[in-house]
């Protein structure tokens, strides 16, 4: 099982990214996965997943209206879009799944809000 992130970036407030989980290993029809993130001095924070329904749950508020997931099952990869961001989104993103009993972590990727 491996997970690998990419897509983040420098981008001003207001401004959109997209970041994805590349899965390989399972399938992400069967399982789900966690999006987290770390900002420098702070502990991490889970964000966001998607409920094997499709259904959207947020772990903060903060979020809410604005991150959403997508999922491309062609290439077992999941997609974080992230809107009108803003500077205290500034973390490492990372996805992490449970699989078969154990917990797998991508390696992160930076998401830097500033102008």
């Amino acid at each position: 099982v491996q997970l690998v992130e990419s897509g983040g970036g420098l981008v001003q407030p207001g401004g959109s990214l997209r970041v994805s989980c590349a899965a390989s290993g399972f399938r992400l029809s069967d399982w789900n996965v966690i999006w987290h993130r770390q900002a420098p001095g702070k502990e991490r924070e889970l964000v966001i997943s998607m409920a094997s329904a499709g259904t959207l749950i947020y772990y903060l508020d903060s979020v809410k209206g604005r991150f959403t997931i997508s999922r491309d099952y062609d290439k077992n990869t999941e997609y974080l879009q992230m809107n009108n961001l803003k500077p205290e989104d500034s973390a490492v993103y990372v996805c992490s799944a449970y699989v078969n009993g154990r917990n797998y972590w991508g390696q992160g990727t930076q998401v830097t809000v500033s102008s």
